[in-house]
Formats: C-alpha cells, structure tokens, sequence
C-alpha cells in the first residue's frame, strides 16, 4: 500500500509538469512533431517507472513455500525443516514447510511440477524423486528431470543394515550364510517402494543371488516398516539412520553394516558393507533443493548461494551429523550431473534385481 501511495503522488506530480510543458510546445510545433515527442516522453517515463518497480520488488518479497511430498517426521521432512530455517534467516523472508506426502512422493512433486516459476514454491526430496521416474515410466504425471530446476544437492545419508536381535547373526557374511541355508525363513522390509533402502536391500539381494527367494515386503513408511521389524515379525532392513538409529542404540535392533564408504562416528564399531566383502557396494539416501522449471536463472542463484552458505555452517554440519547424515552441497551444475550419474546406477539396480512396478 506504501508503494502505490509513493507512486501515485509521482504521477499526480508529472502529471501536473506534464500539462504544463505540453501547453508551451504545442504554440510551436507541428501535429507530427507532438505525436513523435509524446511518444518518446511515454517510453522514457516507462522505462522509469519499470526500474523504480524492479527495485521495489527484488526476489524474495513474499513467503516461499517449500513442498515435502512425504508425511511430517521422516528423513526428508526433518531434513527439510532443518534447512527452511536458515534459509529464512539467509533471505530474510518467511520460508514455509507444506507437506504433500503420497504415491512415493509423487503427489507433491506433481504439485511443483505445475507451479509458477517464479521461485516461491520450492522442492525439497531425497533420491526417490530420481528413482520414481525410473520406475513408473508409463504412469508418471510429470518429468522428474525437464520439468524441474535442480537448485542445490545439500544433504546425503549412509543406510544402517539391521536386523532383529533373534536373528542369529553379528556380519553381514553370517547373515547370508543363514540366508542361504534357511531362504523361507527370513525376509526383508523397506519403508517404501522405490526408496534408497528397497534399492540398496535389492542390490545386496542381487549381489548374494538371492533376489528370487527373499521377499522385500513394502511398507507405506520408516514407522510401520520399523514396528514390524523390532516387533520380529520381518527380519531386516536397509534404512536412514534417522528412524533406526534409536533402536539400534536401545538394543532393539542389531546393526550389521552401515552402507557408506567409511564408518559412521554415529556407530564406529558398525563396519561398511565394503569391510563386509562388498567391494563395490556404496549407497546414500541424498537429500536437494529444486524449483518448478525455467525459473529465472537469478533467482536459481541466489537460492544456491544461500544454499552454500547454509551447508557450509557449522552449526549446520553438527546438526545433521547428530541425525545421521552430512552436509553434501553441490552447486546447480555439479548437483544436475550428479542426478544424471545416479539414475544411470539406479537403472542398473532396477535391471539386475528386475524390480518392476506390480
């Protein structure tokens, strides 16, 4: 309201001079001559009036919305919340967490998909946004790769490989000894179709050539997958170290491996799967920031800017080791050729392990 009053008192003003110099030229000047210099007078106060708008309205002066497409309380919306904070205090302007969960995080990402890209409504998953377009190809609503600008990659997180205190077993070689020779015994659970832990547990699965007798049995869900599997009713899983940490520390749950390429400090006596006799077995459940596409590159980068500064934080880093996970930051480019690096390794897994959409 300020600015339109500021604006409106301008032009009452040169509308004012504006009369009074028409009034002297048009005693010397022909028709043509008036209509050419109205003409350029019009085009020079545009060009002022686009300028002093442009000023008044830098991005952001409105609240940003950052859509979750998965339920409150999991790895990505806690991710998510951790990173809207400070990114309200890097753009001094309100940053609002909306959660859209269903269909693997695909509702919400539809909603993105579709929304103005003007750099107010933001996107914030992990690497099942990567994984999705890969593994419902004929259905999907939207491109996961076209139809989105990839803004930052900020987070990734190493998967804890547990199993149920009953299960006799302390190593991953162990485990898969009692795999081999009890296949119907045993079975494993993800806490979603297309998830970082289904991938990784289908990988290992393909590794040990036993992807045709143990079942992945899919939940909708960390929490009802996590239940089931203290409760000992599923034998192991592949998941963040968000949801499963805790149970690994109050003993309900046996930590066998965790799956990044070094050791968690979280869990320092949990070897990798590398130290386990899986040479090549690495994966991260990764966390980033994308807009709808064609959002203004200016905008792009200033949200990336405020991306780094935000993971380069100590505060920050410490944060999200205590939740298991470590700051990843990759710019706009890099965090574009990473995606295009992960899908190609996903499609591997998703051939090998023959997952496909029931």
């Amino acid at each position: 309201m300020g600015a339109f009053l500021y604006f409106r008192k301008i032009y009452r003003k040169q509308r004012q001079y504006w009369f009074q110099y028409m009034g002297k030229i048009m005693k010397h000047t022909t028709r043509r001559t008036f209509i050419s210099t109205t003409l350029a007078a019009l085009g020079a106060a545009g060009v002022a009036f686009s300028g002093a708008a442009s000023a008044q309205g830098e991005y952001p002066t409105r609240p940003i919305t950052i859509v979750v497409p998965h339920a409150p309380g999991g790895a990505v919306d806690s991710t998510a919340r951790l990173f809207a904070d400070k990114l309200r205090d890097e753009l001094k302007q309100s940053v609002v967490v909306e959660n859209r969960a269903g269909a693997s995080g695909m509702i919400g990402a539809a909603h993105v998909a579709r929304a103005d890209a003007d750099g107010y409504t933001l996107y914030f998953n992990a690497s099942i946004h990567s994984i999705n377009s890969l593994l419902y190809k004929k259905t999907i609503k939207f491109d996961a790769v076209k139809d989105f600008t990839p803004i930052s990659m900020l987070a990734q997180g190493a998967l804890i490989f547990s199993v149920h205190p009953q299960v006799p077993a302390s190593n991953v070689k162990d485990f898969v000894s009692l795999l081999k020779n009890e296949p119907k015994k045993y079975t494993f659970v993800t806490s979603g179709f297309g998830s970082a832990g289904h991938l990784a547990a289908a990988q290992f699965l393909y590794e040990t050539s036993l992807s045709s007798q143990i079942p992945i049995v899919l939940y909708k869900g960390a929490a009802p997958a996590l239940q089931d599997l203290v409760g000992g009713q599923v034998s192991a899983m592949m998941d963040p170290m968000l949801s499963s940490l805790p149970h690994v520390k109050a003993g309900k749950l046996r930590a066998l491996a965790v799956t990044g390429r070094e050791r968690s400090p979280l869990l320092p006596d949990v070897p990798t799967m590398r130290e386990s006799g899986f040479k090549d077995f690495e994966f991260y459940s990764w966390y980033g920031l994308w807009s709808p596409a064609k959002v203004p590159t200016e905008i792009v980068k200033k949200l990336d800017a405020a991306s780094a500064k935000i993971m380069a934080s100590a505060e920050v880093k410490e944060r999200l080791a205590s939740l298991g996970f470590e700051a990843a930051y990759k710019n706009s480019a890099d965090f574009a050729k990473y995606i295009d690096s992960e899908m190609a390794r996903y499609q591997k897994v998703i051939d090998a392990a023959h997952i496909t959409v029931e």
